[in-house]
């Protein structure tokens, strides 16, 4: 069986390619003459990389035995995925990762409020030259935090499409080889494929679960 061209698609790894937009930080309205200067609150940090939820996996069932003669097959990329040692590093791994880019933006956040709140409690108390380079700071502030979310997020679909290419890797060769042994002449995604019956031997996710397993230990989270 040749020409696997559709990539998988592992749901639980998807990022939203907008979680990370921020609306730009608008400037301080004037403040009246000798009252204590003020910054808004800053917007609360989005969350990075949110896991898109993956479509519901077919209830667990005993598996039916392969017709004989058939020459068509079908299997739940999601579900492959989602069960087998090698889809659970790469979620693992994304994972890892994802957290990594979320407490480096939380440590920014805490940056950006401990100076804001300076210069709320003590800006009218410090000396213009004093003030004027905490808002500076401040601006310096939201500015790299913004860029920072965006670097975040694209570092995180990176991360994501690499992974997935990965598992296509050591996927692909398995689904081949599982056709080739059940002499069949075309397997199906049956999510893809819009799948609404067929005979239930001819679901051959479970066995493909298996096969990727034995096929060697899964590359171990970062």
């Amino acid at each position: 069986m040749r020409g696997f061209a559709l990539a998988v698609s592992i749901g639980f790894l998807l990022t939203g390619a907008g979680a990370f937009a921020q609306a730009p930080a608008q400037p301080p309205p004037a403040r009246p003459a000798g009252q204590a200067p003020t910054t808004p609150a800053p917007a609360p940090a989005k969350p990075v990389g949110q896991p898109t939820a993956p479509s519901p996996a077919p209830a667990a069932r005993p598996p039916a035995p392969f017709p004989q003669g058939a020459k068509v097959g079908f299997v739940y990329l999601q579900q492959i995925a989602a069960l087998s040692a090698e889809g659970k590093a790469a979620q693992s791994k994304v994972t890892a990762f994802t957290q990594k880019k979320q407490t480096e933006l939380a440590d920014k956040q805490k940056a950006l409020q401990s100076s804001q709140q300076k210069l709320q409690t003590g800006g009218s108390v410090m000396s213009d030259t004093a003030r004027a380079q905490l808002e500076k700071d401040i601006e310096r502030q939201q500015r790299d935090l913004e860029r920072l979310q965006q670097d975040a997020q694209a570092d995180i679909n990176e991360m994501t499409q690499e992974v997935q290419a990965e598992f296509n890797k050591r996927l692909f060769p398995v689904l081949e080889q599982l056709s080739t042994e059940k002499g069949i002449h075309m397997l199906f995604s049956a999510t893809d494929a819009g799948l609404i019956w067929a005979e239930p031997g001819l679901d051959l996710t479970m066995e493909a679960v298996k096969k990727l397993d034995a096929s060697g230990a899964p590359a171990k989270p970062q």
